[in-house]
């Protein structure tokens, strides 16, 4: 600091230490108080990840304009909310716990100090009375206890709601429910709820829960030891973190039913009064481009189910049949061949319902071997690949045989594992059909244009069948007119019907990790699955590492399974059980973090119904974009949920959604491309060199932060040129909403 009037260090220490002395900044209690009369105003920044980096002076730029704002609010008389707390369970912090060698339940805190202390040093109003951290007993505990109810609940898709799972044994056990065919799947055929034993009940509630398990086709990813959601994989079938290979297996794992709630996600998006809990309404004040990738990423479409019925292939006899989902089914005509996912059960040796010839069963199980070891799992950038099973289906609307092939560019994540390949129409379909000389039958004709190769628009059917040979003829039909008659007859026959489909799939659940929540879950000898009281404390082990491999299909052992045999058996009611051993994902904590916020040392429930009401709605909500599918969707659902189960008043957690630009900064790299920390550069007339080496570096442009060493920590700014000049500095450096170089010569 240079020495002059303004000793900027002496008082802005003086103004922190008063702030805090006085809690000058903490939020009165709407209830039973004089600021209940005082209109609230939520205000709430994406909490961080403690990392041990800490903060640089990108990451304040929202931090200052909520601090900013809230000020505002409370000068205007506003009872206002407007807290901080951690994120500080899940992936990250372990790793860092691990490259560092030390125990993550203590570099969290260390890490979490560290930030407290930036965020204090920035003069930043917190209430600190409500710190809250994701990996603490006292807020982990109420994760568990939402888990808990979500396991004990069910969607009833009549009602569009999630209800006590209570609610639906009633009705089994009554009578004015019986099960249905899915039911008996599970139960046995003909069997009726009554004689179900308790493992058959289990079973059949699995099928109904919010909260369940399954067997499925995970992300896993062996060099991290752990299973992956989509949204944690990155395009080119890597790991988001650490840039791992990941690779797909089926592993039983915890579910959430957020399909379930597909169409309310959507929905809500847009709907103009959604009711606020204390008799009014709102409606979502979002940017735009956020509620599109919302609604992208739930992937609502209008299409039909086709069934194919599929041939034994010595005897050309129907033995089972496909169900196909498709947006186009005035392609039929141009169906050449079809197309299911490695792990389909027809091509699953072992299954009810395998078909392959034994002249094809050695090429497909080393096809299908291969793909499930070697493919990673964005199936539309790699090269496709793929080999004929030897089994044949018949195609509804003109009876033609079409091979089946096994291929990688279909998954079973998406309708049924199943696809009607139309190579004319369809680019996927068009470069497989080219790669393995396959048959290609234009059956749309471009309206403006005589398009060759793919055409995936609309235009005139043609080649598709004649009215006097074919109740399924749509030759000469507009693309809507044909997609509209072409279902119709395929509903008269028995052949298909209208439906919408989703991309969303339900949450994977469940991490073979050490640092997250442990499942509030039992499982008896039997395989049923119980739930236990809250909390399940996470027990301290010396060895938390994951197992990890760079063989795709080794064993999966959590770290959990090294637990003392007292935490992982238990025994309730005189039968033994054993804890499930996977634990939450990191997203966990941070779905409803903003509850907690409102009453965080509530030790009775998760949040005081008075308080919640006043509340919530939160009013403004600040982070960046990049949270717009992985936090914002799952919170939602959360939300939802906790909403049709009566324990918040409204049923959307954000009214209005900022999302500010990020700050970028020169990034030097020396000729092998490896980052250069900025404090090891110098400038010689205006050109990088490393001092340690004196290399010549490449400048380049970069968001800051850890991956390209560039991230200046605040107090080193603070401390040479005052926090205010901080402040104001980041504020006008252009719009919030925009990103922007960050330079010193700005600050000076």
């Amino acid at each position: 600091m240079k020495k002059g009037l303004y000793n900027f260090c002496e008082i802005e220490e003086r103004w922190r230490r008063h702030w805090l002395e006085q809690r000058t900044f903490r939020t009165d209690e709407p209830v039973a108080t004089e600021s209940s009369d005082k209109p609230k105003c939520y205000v709430l920044d994406m909490f961080p990840y403690p990392s041990g980096s800490g903060l640089h002076v990108g990451h304040p730029k929202g931090y200052i304009a909520t601090d900013i704002y809230s000020r505002y609010k409370k000068m205007r008389g506003f009872n206002v909310l407007h807290p901080m707390g951690f994120d500080s369970f899940g992936l990250p912090a372990e790793q860092y716990a691990i490259e560092h060698g030390v125990h993550p339940a203590v570099v969290t805190e260390q890490n979490i100090d560290t930030i407290r202390e930036q965020l204090q040093f920035l003069g930043l109003g917190y209430d600190w009375d409500r710190e809250i951290a994701t990996s603490r007993e006292d807020y982990y505990r109420w994760t568990q206890w939402m888990f808990k109810k979500f396991f004990e609940s069910w969607f009833d898709s009549s009602l569009q709601k999630g209800r006590p799972i209570s609610e639906l044994i009633e009705e089994l056990d009554n009578g004015t429910r019986q099960l249905s065919d899915a039911d008996r799947e599970v139960a046995g055929p003909n069997q009726m709820w009554g004689n179900l034993t308790n493992s058959q009940r289990s079973s059949v509630l699995n099928n109904y829960r919010i909260a369940y398990h399954k067997e499925v086709i995970v992300n896993w990813c062996p060099k991290l030891g752990t299973v992956l959601a989509n949204e944690e994989v990155t395009s080119d079938g890597k790991s988001e973190r650490g840039n791992f290979l990941v690779y797909q297996r089926p592993l039983r794992q915890w579910m959430m039913r957020i399909t379930a709630y597909s169409e309310r996600l959507l929905n809500d998006l847009d709907v103009a009064e959604l009711p606020d809990g204390k008799g009014g309404t709102f409606q979502l004040n979002w940017p735009e481009s956020i509620k599109l990738m919302q609604r992208n990423w739930i992937g609502r479409s209008q299409g039909s189910d086709v069934k194919f019925d599929v041939l034994y292939p010595e005897t050309n006899q129907i033995a089972n049949v496909l169900t196909v989902y498709t947006t186009r089914p005035d392609t039929l005509f141009g169906a050449t061949f079809m197309v299911v996912a490695p792990q389909h059960l027809i091509v699953t040796k072992g299954s009810s319902e395998y078909l392959v010839p034994p002249s094809y069963a050695n090429q497909v199980e080393t096809y299908i071997a291969k793909a499930k070891k070697e493919v990673p799992i964005n199936h539309d950038t790699k090269e496709k690949t793929g080999i004929i099973s030897g089994i044949y289906a018949r195609n509804p609307v003109n009876g033609e045989k079409l091979p089946i092939f096994v291929a990688d560019y279909v998954s079973m994540d998406y309708g049924s594992g199943a696809i009607m390949a139309v190579p004319a129409h369809d680019e996927r379909d068009f470069e497989f059909a080219q790669k393995y000389d396959l048959p290609i039958t234009k059956v749309v004709q471009a309206i403006k244009d005589n398009a060759e190769g793919c055409f995936t628009g609309e235009g005139i059917s043609i080649n598709s069948g004649d009215v006097s040979e074919t109740p399924f003829a749509i030759t000469s039909l507009s693309t809507p007119e044909a997609k509209e008659k072409i279902t119709k007859t395929l509903e008269e026959h028995g052949q298909g019907k209208t439906t919408v489909n989703y991309k969303l799939r339900d949450w994977i659940f469940s991490r073979q990790r050490y640092w997250g929540e442990p499942f509030p879950i039992a499982i008896g000898p039997d395989g049923d699955t119980i739930s236990v009281d809250p909390p399940v404390i996470l027990p301290e082990m010396e060895n938390f590492r994951p197992e990890t491999s760079d063989d795709p299909n080794s064993p999966v052992r959590p770290p959990l399974s090294r637990a003392d045999k007292s935490w992982k058996e238990i025994e309730t009611d005189g039968k033994k059980y054993k804890r499930e051993l996977n634990v939450m994902p990191q997203w966990a904590g941070s779905c409803w973090y903003f509850l907690r916020f409102i009453d965080p040392k509530n030790d009775q429930a998760f949040c005081d119904d008075q308080k919640e009401r006043f509340f919530m709605p939160v009013d403004l909500y600040v982070g960046g974009a990049e949270h717009a599918v992985l936090h914002l969707l799952y919170s939602r659902f959360w939300h939802k949920v906790l909403y049709d189960l009566g324990h918040v008043s409204a049923p959307e957690p954000f009214k209005k959604l900022f999302n500010q630009g990020m700050i970028t900064a020169d990034a030097f790299a020396n000729s092998q491309g490896v980052y250069i920390d900025i404090r090891e550069v110098e400038l010689h007339d205006g050109e990088p060199y490393h001092t340690k080496t004196g290399e010549k570096l490449t400048r380049f442009s970069g968001k800051m932060g850890k991956r390209y060493k560039n991230g200046l920590p605040p107090e080193e700014v603070g401390k040479e040129y005052g926090v205010d000049t901080l402040r104001l500095y980041e504020m006008y450096m252009g719009p919030l909403e925009t990103s922007a170089p960050w330079s010193m010569e700005g600050i000076r």
